[in-house]
């Protein structure tokens, strides 16, 4: 990988990169779109990352399919898939990892202890083998898209990070590679979600900024749907995620909620 992208930017050309778990989807091919608009090269990783699951987490049956997500990578246009063996990333003796104080240990990284080290350190490694100019993630992680900002930032990577809009299937619920685990049943019941997070546009567009009243309203939607858990509901700055009491400027509305085994997360920025 890094000898391809020695000789691509030998020949001046632009690296674009997403980086995926697999399972891909239209979420990950609208980011891959993207990048190919605005690059010459473009390279897409598939790599379950072992060290960003918790011991309550689904590393073993997360879904894997490696000729799926390279046909539909070819489908594309995709230049370069990279799929590198967990031994590759973190061989033997590897104890260096990444921490972003303050970002990671709140909201997913309350719940999910050590969550985004793991992110954050997998996220850098590929970098160094890819060496792109551009990156692309997916609005759906917003935290860990902001985890990935600062850490670019704050470690001088000369390395653009795009932010795309979050790709929806025709009932509102966010793609994501994990809806594959939920019954007819909870899947009619994860239409929950976005309707929470509409319930909040909707006193926005109404002139409410207060954000007791905002969670309220999305809390009654996602109470209502008995299969639903809530996990945590929080209005939080778009910079630093930490709560605020209403919406002045941006801020984003976050929250994760369990249906059965299957943990769902989802956001929106909300604007004044």
């Amino acid at each position: 990988m890094r000898e391809v992208s020695r000789q691509a930017r030998a020949k001046g050309h632009k690296i674009g990169f997403v980086p995926t778990m697999g399972c891909l989807h239209d979420g990950h091919l609208s980011l891959v779109r993207r990048v190919k608009e605005v690059c010459d090269v473009v390279v897409v990783s598939v790599f379950v990352n072992p060290t960003q699951f918790g011991p309550r987490d689904d590393f073993e049956r997360y879904p894997r399919d490696l000729t799926r997500d390279a046909d539909l990578c070819i489908a594309e246009g995709v230049d370069y898939v990279f799929a590198p063996e967990a031994e590759e990333i973190y061989p033997r003796g590897a104890c260096t990892f990444v921490e972003t104080e303050g970002l990671s240990t709140v909201l997913e990284g309350e719940s999910r202890p050590g969550h985004f080290r793991g992110v954050a350190t997998v996220v850098l490694k590929l970098f160094s083998a890819v060496r792109p100019h551009v990156a692309a993630f997916g609005q759906k992680d917003a935290q860990q898209a902001v985890v990935i900002q600062r850490m670019t930032k704050d470690l001088m990577l000369d390395i653009e990070v795009l932010v795309l809009p979050t790709v929806r299937d025709e009932d509102g619920v966010a793609l994501s590679s994990r809806n594959a685990y939920l019954s007819d049943e909870q899947r009619i019941a994860a239409r929950a979600i976005p309707r929470a997070i509409q319930a909040a546009e909707k006193r926005v567009a109404e002139g409410e900024w207060d954000a007791e009243g905002l969670l309220a309203a999305a809390r009654e939607i996602l109470e209502a749907e008995p299969l639903v858990l809530i996990d945590y509901i929080a209005l939080v700055d778009t910079t630093h995620l930490r709560p605020v009491d209403e919406v002045a400027g941006d801020a984003l509305l976050l929250l994760a909620a369990r249906i059965g085994e299957t943990r769902l997360i989802d956001n929106a920025t909300l604007r004044r």
